[in-house]
């Protein structure tokens, strides 16, 4: 095959791959759009806020154990599977799981303590946790491998049985029974990963798993950390400035652009690998790779937000139900954040893909002290919408933090090459 017919079959290949990306977060999206449209009109704004509330806590246990298992496992391990990635997941995915239960009890026995409407909705998510947590680690593993075909089948099956699991939890008509039946489904699909990949988590190897990713891991941990944990932090402030209905109109807007937001975590999902192989085919086409990929997000996001702008008010009722009036009056300033968040996720990229763990970290620690500061600084000083708009500009500003290191990290990998290191 020439040259030429290489780049194209290169081509083809990462489009596919990013392709797969985009329908697995399609599917894994619109099931947590469902659950939040069903939980929002089933509920009410306030019990909408609690389930809200139990949400960002999930996000920040996710991130951790995207950060300590899978995103070690996708920078180092992004190609065909063999005898290493086996082992490599089976390690990553028993962390994951491990880390699933030590926290989902420590979630158990503050929901004990918190007591209230919020108690059970944590007791309920700390049972669901280990669940949720290894069905998160077979979507990297696959992506990891390039296939990304069955982490969309995985989600698929979660979504079949997110649906007999929202009726009964509707029956019940709490919070807590809606966290039950979200977690549940994704157990199913959690099993079924197992199938799929012919590979059993091993809890006793995520000892050995963390020692070894040490380098990356526990810089992985904060960065993530910092972006859930900012949501989390934001999300209580909120709650505590303005009220818990807040909480329920900032996740009512969030989920009008959730459409885009698969669009951005499905390539969120490939994105790293792909840029792991651009930089090992071709380092000088690192920097191209990454700013189409955060330029077209944000042109996309704009697009999107620009669409919500002209929807009817009875079509935001009709999804949105009673969050709709809250929820709309946010949809301005929560698009400007998604485009900041969009470029963003282009020179993020780059820096996982070059193993830059430190300047990835700097980035992340003031794009989540940027984001804290100025959802509460907004709110304090204007409201549910003020923090809309303080969150806005504190993503934009973030991103170019993220670009002005990717861009010294560039210049020093130019100057002091550093060969691949693919750990066994």
């Amino acid at each position: 095959m020439t040259a030429e017919g290489e780049k194209r079959s290169a081509g083809r290949a990462m489009a596919g791959r990013l392709s797969w990306g985009l329908a697995d977060q399609a599917a894994s999206s619109m099931t947590n759009f469902a659950v939040g449209i069903y939980v929002a009109r089933s509920l009410g704004l306030a019990a909408f806020g609690v389930f809200s509330l139990a949400w960002v806590t999930y996000g920040v246990v996710l991130n951790v154990s995207r950060g300590l298992a899978t995103d070690p496992l996708v920078v180092r391990f992004s190609g065909p599977p063999d005898a290493s990635w086996r082992t490599a997941v089976a390690r990553s995915s028993g962390a994951a799981l491990g880390m699933g239960t030590a926290l989902g009890a420590a979630c158990v026995l503050i929901g004990l303590g918190l007591g209230g409407r919020l108690g059970p909705a944590f007791v309920c998510l700390g049972a669901v946790l280990p669940a949720l947590l290894l069905q998160d680690a077979w979507r990297f593993a696959f992506f990891a491998a390039g296939t990304g075909r069955k982490a969309f089948t995985n989600d698929l099956v979660w979504g079949v049985a997110l649906v007999p699991a929202m009726v009964v939890a509707a029956h019940v008509g709490s919070v807590a029974a809606f966290v039950l039946a979200w977690g549940a489904s994704a157990a199913v699909a959690a099993v079924y990963g197992c199938l799929q990949s012919g590979i059993r988590p091993q809890v006793t190897g995520a000892r050995a798993w963390l020692r070894a990713h040490r380098d990356l891991g526990y810089r992985y941990l904060v960065e993530n950390t910092c972006v859930s944990g900012a949501s989390q932090l934001r999300a209580y402030g909120l709650g505590a400035i303005v009220g818990v209905g807040a909480v329920g109109a900032v996740r009512g807007a969030e989920l009008l652009l959730g459409p885009f937001l698969a669009v951005l975590m499905g390539l969120s999902l490939v994105t790293v690998a792909e840029a792991a192989r651009v930089l090992r085919r071709a380092p000088h086409r690192l920097a191209r790779f990454c700013l189409l990929l955060g330029g077209g997000q944000a042109a996309a996001a704009l697009l999107w937000g620009a669409a919500l702008l002209l929807m009817p008010d009875r079509f935001g009722e009709l999804v949105l139900g009673g969050v709709w009036h809250s929820a709309s009056e946010l949809i301005v300033p929560a698009t400007l954040g998604v485009v900041g968040a969009g470029l963003g996720t282009g020179a993020a990229a780059g820096l996982r893909a070059l193993a830059a763990a430190r300047r990835s970290l700097r980035s992340q620690l003031f794009a989540s002290a940027c984001y804290v500061g100025g959802g509460l600084g907004g709110a304090a000083a204007a409201g549910t919408v003020g923090s809309a708009w303080g969150v806005a500009a504190a993503t934009v500003g973030g991103s170019a933090v993220w670009w002005l290191h990717l861009r010294s990290a560039l210049r020093e990998r130019h100057h002091n090459p550093i060969p691949e290191v693919r750990t066994t």
